[in-house]
């Protein structure tokens, strides 16, 4: 039976957390959902948005789930609309927060789709979120992913 508690060495958390996060991006690119409902909480939520609420898609992107009924139907439709091959890669992915089962993260998402034989740059993001640890091991509880769409800036322009 796996622990229900996080690791006290946070190495091993943030490990655990890593590869529950890249499992879950591939399996979504690869469109496998019972592998993906497998990975999250029944009361998991998920919200999505860009960082400027002014793209022409951003209906396609917006979304505030509850529920893994609701964030499945979601995930799938947006998936199903989405391109193939597409790949999110997660990247810097770290723990925040640890509050008993718990663990909050945050991480960077790049993401691209293949156009004349080479990858091109669909988007990047930001993807946050807590997991909890469960009887099974890391189930996804919350993730919360906002994508850039703001022309960057010098840093201290920036608001």
């Amino acid at each position: 039976m796996a622990s229900t508690t996080l690791p006290s060495d946070r190495w091993n958390a943030a490990a655990e957390l890593t590869a529950l996060m890249g499992t879950w991006w591939f399996n979504y690119d690869e469109w496998n959902p019972e592998l993906l409902r497998g990975l999250v909480a029944e009361d998991v939520t998920f919200s999505s948005r860009s960082d400027s609420g002014a793209t022409d898609y951003e209906e396609f992107v917006t979304a505030n789930l509850t529920g893994v009924d609701e964030v499945m139907a979601w995930q799938e439709s947006h998936r199903i609309d989405s391109p193939y091959p597409l790949r999110h890669n997660g990247s810097n992915v770290h723990i925040t927060d640890i509050e008993g089962d718990v663990a909050r993260f945050s991480s960077y998402i790049f993401v691209t789709k293949i156009v004349d034989g080479r990858p091109l740059s669909l988007s990047s993001g930001t993807a946050c979120g807590a997991v909890r640890v469960t009887d099974r091991g890391l189930r996804l509880l919350r993730l919360e992913v906002v994508l850039d769409t703001t022309d960057s800036v010098p840093l201290g322009a920036a608001s």
